[in-house]
């Protein structure tokens, strides 16, 4: 099979593409002929300095494809299965073994490309909103990086949920496009304060929820723009900014929450499973979308993490075997 490799960490110049042995399938698993894959963050993460499982290392953990192979073991998935599955590496390829409980079928009407960027990003949006945010109808929500995959999927929870929706992203161009999407008002971080904007629009309440994926200084920020009780669902650190001080906490009895679906659909697999299989099909009825910003080849995994780091894109960017 053909994949995009590396065999040490960095820029994107690191990538190679290559020709690797076809996977094994392992008889509780299946093998994936992937459609689509959807880059994420954590993707451009490894890539820069994270752990490498092997040399040559594929990285990735979301694709969308056909089921080529089934194991010994598993009854509940059948060759020609439509499906989206999550791995902790390997979705940079032509083919991917995974786990058969990792894989969920696509409704008849979803995409390969739409469905390559379902599970994490509207899975950790409805973690970061719902299971650990408490979100209630009625309340102010703030989503930081609002343009991103968790960004537009959150925007999109919250405003079904019934809450007033804020989020803040790095141009005026992108904040209106995201009002489509159910943006209440929106704030550009280059060009004002989010805090203070936030305090503005909220008449000096703050945000009850504030979903923050940028970590460091910014997480900060978000404390200082949280409501008296409010709380914070923390999902990573895609700004690769320094530790944040979150001593502001104490003095408005708030809370910060680490949100990893990855653990998540580990721990409380059923609920997870039941969760994702619901958004897939709310997008399959057109009742959530899923913005593709971008298609690469996946020749050219090289560009398109390029295309990522310079912080223009719009929703999802995919990879095309």
């Amino acid at each position: 099979m053909k994949a995009a490799v590396y065999s040490e960490t960095g820029a994107p110049s690191v990538f190679r593409y290559e020709d690797l042995p076809d996977p094994d399938c392992r008889p509780g698993g299946v093998i994936v002929e992937i459609k689509a894959i959807g880059i994420q963050g954590g993707d451009t993460l490894n890539r820069l300095g994270g752990m490498i499982a092997s040399r040559p290392h594929v990285v990735g953990y979301q694709a969308s494809g056909i089921i080529k192979q089934v194991g010994d073991r598993v009854t509940d998935r059948h060759v020609g299965d439509r499906v989206v599955a999550t791995m902790a590496f390997g979705s940079h390829a032509e083919l991917a073994s995974v786990p058969a409980g990792s894989t969920y079928l696509l409704p008849a009407s979803l995409s390969f490309e739409s469905a390559a960027g379902v599970p994490i990003e509207f899975g950790t949006a409805a973690d970061c909103l719902f299971e650990f945010g408490h979100l209630q109808p009625g309340e102010t929500v703030l989503v930081q990086a609002g343009g991103g995959g968790v960004g537009l999927a959150a925007i999109q929870l919250a405003k079904r949920a019934g809450a007033t929706v804020l989020a803040t992203a790095s141009s005026d161009d992108k904040l209106e496009r995201l009002k489509s999407f159910g943006l209440d008002h929106g704030i550009n971080y280059r060009t004002e304060d989010f805090v203070a904007r936030t305090m503005e629009l909220t008449a000096g309440r703050g945000a009850n929820l504030i979903v923050d994926s940028v970590g460091g200084k910014t997480l900060e920020g978000s404390v200082a723009a949280l409501a008296y009780r409010g709380r914070i669902s923390w999902v990573g650190n895609a700004g690769r900014e320094g530790p944040a001080n979150l001593g502001g906490l104490g003095q408005k009895n708030a809370s910060v929450t680490g949100v990893y679906l990855g653990a998540e659909m580990s721990v409380n697999a059923d609920r997870c499973r039941k969760m994702i299989e619901g958004l897939l099909a709310d997008i399959a009825r057109g009742e959530l979308t899923v913005v593709i910003d971008r298609t690469f080849p996946l020749s050219d995994a090289r560009g398109a993490h390029e295309y990522i780091e310079g912080r223009g894109a719009f929703g999802r960017v995919l990879l095309i075997p």
